[in-house]
């Protein structure tokens, strides 16, 4: 795991599997490595990020790369994530909305940064399972992966900004063997690593006011960069 420089910026880069992790991304970047799935993704972050807190490290922030399914995007492409959501969560039985945790001041939806002009944007939904074919039926979103909303919300919790890429290696066929998940993630390293240096080229000219995101009606802009939303 290494910080990388953006201008005046530091930035932490972050990968769930080394499948993910190819030639393109290896010249560039050498990422905090979670684990596959929410569990996983949250627990080596926040640590990551308290080890690097009490050093007087603490990242101006966090950018996630990796793959996602989607049966209705460009295979190989990449897409800033424009949202996320837990389709994990349903407390539904005790009157909640799906998605939405209990007890926690938390929208079913995150709104996410997209800064990169030009790269298309896209709603992720995260969990803990593997979706394909007629289990896209019931998501409520372009993409769907295993870390994004946990990684957001352990950002969230040092108060550090996250953009997601996310390239679409799968999806348009049922998932059937582990093949056709990797056999696209060398297109996948090559889109990201471009859209990478996009991102980086961004935050060199514009900081972390490249990150803001505008404020839908009736929400407080103070809330729309990174809450830190732990009480």
């Amino acid at each position: 795991m290494r910080l990388e420089r953006y201008g005046a910026l530091t930035g932490l880069p972050v990968m769930a599997a080394p499948a993910e992790y190819g030639d393109c991304l290896r010249a560039r970047i050498d990422p905090l490595m979670t684990g596959i799935g929410p569990v996983e993704a949250a627990v080596a972050l926040t640590a990551a990020l308290a080890r690097l807190e009490a050093a007087g490290n603490l990242p101006d922030l966090i950018v996630s790369l990796g793959s996602c399914g989607s049966r209705v995007l460009e295979r190989a492409a990449v897409y800033q994530a424009s949202s996320v959501a837990y389709r994990d969560m349903d407390a539904s039985p005790l009157g909640f909305a799906r998605g939405v945790t209990p007890l926690l001041d938390q929208p079913a939806v995150l709104p996410l940064p997209c800064p990169i002009s030009g790269v298309p944007t896209a709603r992720l939904s995260t969990g803990a399972n593997v979706v394909s074919g007629a289990a896209y039926d019931a998501i409520d979103a372009e993409m769907v992966d295993m870390e994004t909303w946990a990684l957001v919300r352990a950002a969230q919790t040092f108060g550090v900004p996250l953009v997601a890429l996310r390239g679409v290696s799968d999806g348009r066929a049922e998932l059937k063997a582990l093949e056709d998940w990797t056999a696209t993630l060398h297109h996948v390293d090559a889109n990201l690593a471009a859209a990478l240096d996009r991102l980086i080229a961004v935050l060199e000219a514009q900081g972390l006011a490249s990150l803001e995101i505008p404020a839908r009606q009736g929400q407080d802009p103070a809330h729309t960069l990174a809450p830190d939303s732990t009480s």
